[in-house]
């Protein structure tokens, strides 16, 4: 596990791309393994995450051809195409990859085991099983929690009422959905990512969305097609923070996906007084994307809470570095997701942070900032954590003196060549 020092006080410029989506560079390949024909996908992530769900893919038998690390041929045949794996599918720490493979493999004609990391390990599961299981699907778990055993069985559709909007959950429903007799129907409380949807009805798939209900019909055959990944917003939102906040910066991202379920960030931060400004849409497929131009700004205090919060849920982190210099309090609502991700976000982000110095309350769906609040160096750790990694490299560059990260290497599970590229803008990392 390295270790990052992060030195203060330089102005961040330049013109830089992203990786690309880490949600749409897992679907790109279990959508793509499903279908019929050749799908060749370019920007693809070459994070930790997404490679687990490309190795479980391969140990399934999906020929996936490696042109360059962002380059990929999926060579898919089909829905009933996979073969049972030699042993557990490992599954590392990406919940994306258990979560929605636990709904393809639901309806498969053979048994599979997911499993994965103690951190993976630790995550809740039960919000896809029970569903699953409504429909069919006879799954055995550690209460609720991976190693899954998920046995074969012939699948029904049904009507799913879901009480968190998750943009996994459905996922994985429609999923299992393409294997199930009849109509499978997702009702959410509000609405979540929908890049499945989108990617689906590109590949030929007859979805119906209807507000926040979406349903799908078994049997459906999918159609390979070229896919270029638009950069991800969700890492995006690291170096748009830190030139935000970093004084006499100017910075553009290049090919952000912006699609309208994942700009929860930007609009909140716009709220608040940030320059940030979206240029000229266009469509990479069925992804709308946009360059961004942000300029150091003075941010004032807000409150967050229901729907917004869906839309911006893995952006939390970074969102309280940047609510430790508004004007003002921040409140954040509604957001107790972040207590089962790769850790409690709520409580690991607000003990880091308080070490640097910044006013946190923590509350049982969210928390509380008092800014604008000087921070200064500390030595602090990720917790292995990619995102709070990542954020806490941000705030770095805005304390006194010098800040040191423990294990920083997980950064890399969603954006790997962070460091440097925030060193090309700037950024004086050691």
């Amino acid at each position: 596990m390295k270790s990052l020092t992060v030195h203060p006080g330089k102005k961040l410029n330049g013109c830089v791309s992203l990786p690309g989506d880490k949600s749409i560079s897992h679907r790109a390949l279990l959508f793509g393994a499903l279908a019929l024909g050749e799908t060749h996908v370019t920007n693809f992530l070459p994070g930790g995450d997404c490679m687990a769900t490309l190795a479980c893919l391969r140990a399934m038998g999906v020929e996936i051809e490696t042109i360059r690390p962002t380059e990929l041929i999926v060579r898919g045949r089909g829905l009933h195409s996979l073969q049972p794996a030699q042993g557990a599918l490992n599954c590392v720490r990406s919940g994306t990859t258990m979560r929605l493979l636990a709904g393809i493999l639901a309806g498969q004609r053979f048994d599979s085991l997911l499993d994965g990391e103690e951190q993976l390990r630790r995550r809740p599961m039960r919000r896809v099983i029970d569903p699953l299981q409504r429909m069919g699907a006879h799954i055995e778990s550690q209460d609720g929690r991976a190693p899954l055993k998920i046995c074969a069985r012939a699948l029904r559709g049904c009507d799913h009422q879901l009480e968190i909007a998750s943009a996994q959950v459905k996922s994985a429903l429609l999923l299992a959905g393409l294997f199930a007799e009849g109509i499978t129907r997702v009702h959410e409380p509000g609405p979540s990512r929908d890049h499945t949807e989108r990617m689906l009805q590109a590949m030929g798939a007859a979805i119906h969305s209807d507000g926040n209900t979406v349903q799908i019909e078994a049997g459906q055959a999918l159609h390979a097609l070229p896919l270029r990944i638009p950069g991800d917003i969700s890492s995006a939102a690291f170096p748009l923070v830190a030139a935000l906040l970093a004084p006499q910066s100017e910075l553009t991202l290049k090919d952000v996906g912006v699609n309208p379920t994942r700009t929860g960030l930007l609009d909140v931060l716009q709220i608040m007084g940030a320059a940030v400004k979206i240029g000229k849409v266009h469509f990479q497929g069925s992804e709308p994307t946009a360059d961004l131009t942000i300029s150091s700004s003075t941010l004032r205090g807000t409150q967050v809470g229901g729907e917004t919060v869906v839309r911006m849920i893995d952006e939390f982190p970074i969102f309280m570095v940047a609510a430790t210099q508004a004007q003002g309090v921040t409140v954040v609502r509604d957001a107790a997701e972040l207590r089962v991700k790769e850790t409690d976000r709520i409580a690991t982000a607000a003990a880091e942070l308080q070490a640097m110095g910044a006013r946190v309350e923590t509350l049982p769906d969210g928390f509380i900032v008092e800014g604008a609040t000087p921070l200064r160096g500390a030595h602090v750790s990720s917790h292995g954590d990619h995102r709070l990694a990542m954020a806490l490299a941000v705030a770095g560059l805005i304390a006194s003196g010098e800040t040191v990260i423990d294990d920083i290497d997980c950064a890399e599970d969603s954006f790997p060549g962070f460091v440097n590229l925030m060193r090309t803008i700037g950024a004086q990392y050691d």
